[in-house]
């Protein structure tokens, strides 16, 4: 870093420290959400009724092209090869019979791949998206098992695949870190996640944990886990002219451009990013290898490339979720009451990015204690760089806090919710903020009901249905909201009373864009079908990041910006003939395909009108959603009950879940029909964290060994049971309409409830992940 960079990252960290001491001074109505978003009031409008997703028909027929599908004229077929050794150099490279056989184009490697910059690692700016700081195919260096070494191109997938098997390699080995005790014992060093220390300490906990007369002390496991989405890491892309076309499957397609376009020394406007439709993404659909060496390969060829990350590819060079070894002590008084929690551990990551598995996050808000010591450690591997995986830091995290609960709760002889409810804080007990909303208790309360938990046994064991134990369990689920800076939203409104919204996002199945059109379409006052969604384009004003669930508050605060513009401009396009005249933006709403005096409904003018006394057939406005200074001003935070009943064999130790209830507090629900199946599928998630999914590392030698959903197992639907959902439904008045996101807080808490419902089956506490029957006989 040179004296001009050190010195914008001090002033930058010197305005932060500032921004963080003054914002929650600030009076309510200085930061956004100060005043409720007006769409909160729209009881019987579109938001909060059942919508299909817009994209099922085109799915279901085959008719929405992904990544792997768009068609291009000369288009070659690549495939990777991989490195067998976790740390060194390649020594030779022998891609004779490779070039040779049959169809193929092109071999690449790091001997003749155009020389290219390093990729900017995520974080390190507000558009890198690098998976890493290394160089991709630039020298013979190896950093983890698995790293690309080659990139063939033939004329079809099959000769590409074929020819990848002929290259031979050999490496000069160096030394390396593969064992998590031997990373330990070299030393760790402190955690860091998105710019902040892992790190919180409030009174002095160990003494509080030490003379309280209760108490929990145990170490938790989580394993390494794997990316599996059903669409695998594809891309089709050309260099046209100087300017490079991408068509991807992408979580964040102006990032990527801007990364790639440094890569090559191009300019952003040079390289394109499209994705419409991505199938699945969880935080592993990012910037990897693939893209760039696509790139780089189609370059070199001067031909249209498709890369297609096979399985195999996928666990070789796209990143997961870290494995965890947490201790959670908790010291609490005869009533329950919390005098301290400890929640501290060890994570691996590699030394070329920085993504820890962050899992005291759900503590920091948790519960009131008198005392709080929470912190992560890191332990430095080669292995490949890990990434974001569904609601990383809190899926794993909850599974220790909500089990240490539960067995302080057996310890007390209290109901595990009574505990909760009786250490619920009235603020964040780390931060000091104010709850911008908290409705967790009405959360368990309507949950508790309608899963019978009154009708539970606190005796292990005590309900048999012949060789089957029965118990049930419960776990609060958390996730944070965010919405990060970045966000603009582009509308265009024609004579005829249409609209079209364009946003920077994506859509991977979960109803971006059927949700965006409700909401702009609530916020215009037209029909549902008179509003067009552009998105998934990196030619698309603003950048919107579809992780840490906080892709609809960015849309949100993007849609709120440019409909106050196009407002604005409407009201001088109006004049001084309009029933409207003399108002002011924030005076007016769209009602009724026009804009209306928001306490005189009756003094309205229609788009039309407008538009047309103009002589105008459309008015286009882009604007940039505000800096989301509400997230240092409250807490905020969703929030869920989650039940579960468990049956365990008792002489085969075979476990299976039976019934599962999500009781959810997360703001306003603004389409039942995909926030439950959103919901659903977090749990389903859950359930494999809990009791499958792991990836098997072989610490000899650094290598992914089950790097197939033959050997690394999902939950299949012989393993989930009927999934019952319910929410609250009450707004965040804080939030662009009053919503939360909803992507990941169903995977938190999923596990601990599964293992205390096993606890409560048989008395047997499993503290390591996943819940196997060899753990259970």
């Amino acid at each position: 870093m040179n004296i001009v960079e050190e010195a914008k990252v001090a002033a930058q960290t010197a305005i932060q420290t500032i921004m963080v001491k003054a914002v929650p001074l600030a009076p309510d109505s200085w930061i956004p959400g100060g005043t409720p978003d007006p769409l909160i009031r729209h009881q019987h409008g579109l938001i909060g009724t059942p919508v299909s997703r817009r994209d099922g028909p085109l799915k279901v027929q085959g008719a929405a092209r992904f990544a792997a599908e768009v068609p291009m004229a000369g288009l070659v077929y690549a495939a990777l090869a991989y490195s067998t050794i976790p740390k060194g150099n390649i020594a030779t490279l022998d891609t004779a019979a490779a070039e040779a056989a049959p169809g193929v184009v092109l071999v690449m490697t790091h001997l003749n791949a155009p020389r290219m910059n390093r990729p900017a690692v995520f974080g390190s700016s507000p558009t890198a998206a690098g998976p890493s700081d290394l160089a991709i195919m630039q020298d013979p260096s190896i950093h983890w098992n698995g790293q690309p070494i080659a990139v063939v191109l033939a004329e079809t997938q099959e000769q590409a695949d074929h020819a990848t098997s002929l290259i031979r390699a050999t490496y000069d080995v160096e030394p390396g870190v593969t064992g998590f005790e031997r990373a330990k014992a070299k030393g760790v060093k402190p955690g860091v996640f998105n710019g902040q220390a892992l790190l919180n300490e409030i009174g002095d906990a160990d003494a509080a944990l030490a003379a309280a007369p209760h108490k929990v002390d145990h170490v938790y496991r989580t394993p390494r886990h794997n990316h599996n989405a059903i669409e695998l890491h594809a891309t089709t892309l050309a260099w046209e002219g100087d300017g490079l076309v991408i068509h991807d499957a992408s979580q964040l397609v102006t990032a990527e451009a801007a990364t790639i376009a440094d890569v090559f020394d191009l300019s952003p406007e040079q390289v394109r990013v499209t994705s419409p439709y991505v199938g699945g993404g969880f935080g592993g659909k990012c910037l990897w290898d693939h893209q760039i060496l696509g790139a780089a390969a189609a370059k070199l060829a001067g031909r249209p490339v498709r890369i297609a990350l096979s399985r195999e590819g996928v666990y070789r060079t796209v990143g997961g979720r870290t494995l965890t070894e947490q201790r959670v002590a908790i010291g609490a008084q005869a009533d329950g009451g919390f005098d301290a929690i400890v929640h501290t551990g060890t994570v691996a990551m590699t030394p070329h990015n920085n993504m820890p598995e962050p899992f005291i996050l759900g503590t920091r808000a948790g519960y009131a204690a008198g005392s709080i010591k929470l912190s992560v450690e890191v332990a430095t591997m080669n292995m490949l760089a890990n990434t974001f995986m569904r609601a990383p830091g809190e899926s794993v995290g909850t599974f220790a806090l909500e089990s240490a609960i539960d067995e302080l709760a057996v310890e007390l002889g209290m109901d595990p919710i009574d505990l909760r409810v009786r250490n619920e804080p009235d603020k964040d007990p780390t931060s000091g903020l104010p709850f911008s909303s908290r409705d967790i208790v009405e959360a368990y309360r309507a949950g508790a009901e309608r899963f019978g938990w009154s009708d539970r046994s606190a005796t292990p064991g005590a309900r048999r249905e012949g060789e089957w134990l029965i118990g049930t369990g419960v776990a609060t689920a958390t996730y944070p909201y965010y919405r990060m800076p970045g966000g603009a939203a582009r509308i265009t409104l024609t004579r005829d009373g249409h609209a079209k919204v364009e946003v920077a996002a994506h859509e991977m199945g979960m109803g971006t864009a059927t949700t965006t059109a409700m909401v702009a379409a609530e916020r215009l006052g037209l029909p549902l079908d008179s509003v067009e969604v552009g998105y998934g384009d990196s030619i698309i004003p603003g950048a919107i990041l579809a992780g840490g669930s906080q892709q609809t508050a960015a849309i949100g605060g993007a849609v709120i910006a440019a409909h106050n513009t196009l407002v604005a401009e409407l009201l001088k396009l109006a004049g001084n003939d309009s029933p409207l005249a003399g108002l002011k933006p924030d005076e007016v709403g769209g009602q009724d395909g026009g804009l209306c005096k928001l306490d005189e409904p009756a003094r309205c003018e229609s788009y039309a009108s407008i538009l047309s006394r103009a002589q105008r057939d459309e008015v286009k406005v882009e604007a940039e959603g505000s800096q989301p200074l509400e997230l240092m001003h409250w807490s905020m935070h969703s929030h869920g009950a989650m039940f579960c009943e468990v049956r365990v064999n008792a002489i085969t130790g075979e476990t299976r879940v039976t019934r599962f209830l999500g009781s959810f507090d997360c703001g306003r629900i603004l389409n039942p029909k995909t926030a439950r199946s959103q919901f659903r599928g977090g749990i389903i998630m859950g359930l494999g964290m809990a009791l499958m999914e792991e990836t098997q590392f072989d610490e000899r030698n650094g290598r992914i060994m089950n790097p197939s959903l033959a050997e690394y197992h999902v939950p299949v639907h012989m393993d989930v049971p009927e999934i019952d959902v319910m929410w609250t439904d009450i707004p965040d008045p804080h939030t662009p309409m009053g919503a939360h996101g909803i992507g990941e807080i169903g995977i938190t808490g999923v596990a601990a409830a599964v293992a205390n419902a096993v606890y409560n089956a048989c008395g047997k506490r499993v503290r390591e992940l996943p819940i196997t029957l060899d753990k259970l006989l």
